[in-house]
């Protein structure tokens, strides 16, 4: 199974499940935005503790998140290495042309490390909690005030549901296509640069066509429901809101009172 967990949604009935979509929409993007306020390890401390806290919440195994953070940890590790590199100030402890490692280098280095860990789990944990058809119609409400400005609302959260959705269907034929291509002897581990490259062609070809294919029966099989837009349409699924979104919008704002005071501590 593949490890790339974005996207994928698990069914349960724990606090989160049950949290209205748009409050868990809004706060995790609100989430993701006071972590680039963070600027001590205090801060970070915090913003640690309470995205254990949700996954608690949750009832989902932290080796879950841990295994879908392994895919990603080359380019977290890629802007780390840049930011110990190339960001000077403090002390420095090695310097080589115009590479250095410095005091703050390291410091903004685990920083950066920090927030896209956060950032990955938060993302995570909203599509394991909320599945693909809950997130369109969160998207949905929320943008009703910009169809004013003739915004098609319907349209852009039916492709960012679709897109969801078939993240990890993608992730998993991908790996499919990988283990045949394996098994007919390529080798994507191994040569130079070049040989590596030549070497997802046999990759890209198949994945491209399937996803095109996929792509087409999916419209036909919308045309053939009648679907013709968003506008107009009854619903069969109603969201409201509970006093326990209202109990996770207080946590949130306590959350970030404690950051700023945190902040200029």
């Amino acid at each position: 199974m593949n490890k790339i967990i974005l996207g994928r949604y698990i069914p349960g009935k724990s606090f989160l499940h049950r949290l209205d979509p748009r409050s868990k929409l809004v706060l995790s993007f609100l989430f993701i935005l006071i972590i680039f306020f963070a600027n001590n390890w205090r801060t970070y401390i915090l913003l640690g503790i309470f995205t254990f806290f949700c996954i608690l919440l949750s009832k989902i195994s932290l080796g879950f998140f841990l295994k879908g953070v392994r895919p990603l940890i080359w380019l977290i590790l890629f802007t780390v290495v840049l930011q110990i590199f190339f960001t000077r100030g403090g002390p420095t402890y090695w310097q080589f042309g115009p590479l250095s490692i410095t005091h703050f280098g390291l410091v903004n280095g685990g920083y950066v490390f920090c927030r896209f860990v956060l950032i990955i789990f938060m993302s995570t944990l909203l599509t394991l909690t909320t599945s693909p058809l809950e997130i369109a119609d969160a998207l949905e409400n929320l943008m009703l005030p910009l169809k004013k400005f003739k915004v098609p609302v319907y349209e852009i959260s039916l492709m960012i549901s679709i897109a969801l959705r078939f993240v990890p269907t993608l992730m998993d034929e991908t790996e499919k296509i990988m283990n045949a291509q394996r098994a007919r002897g390529v080798n994507f581990g191994e040569g130079g640069l070049i040989k590596q490259l030549k070497a997802i062609v046999p990759l890209l070809i198949p994945l491209f066509v399937g996803a095109f294919n996929r792509a087409e029966d999916l419209a036909t099989a919308m045309e053939a429901r009648g679907y013709r837009g968003g506008e107009g349409r009854t619903k069969y699924r109603f969201h409201a809101w509970h006093k326990n979104d209202t109990l996770s919008c207080i946590i949130f704002g306590l959350l970030a009172a404690i950051l700023l005071f945190l902040r200029s501590w």
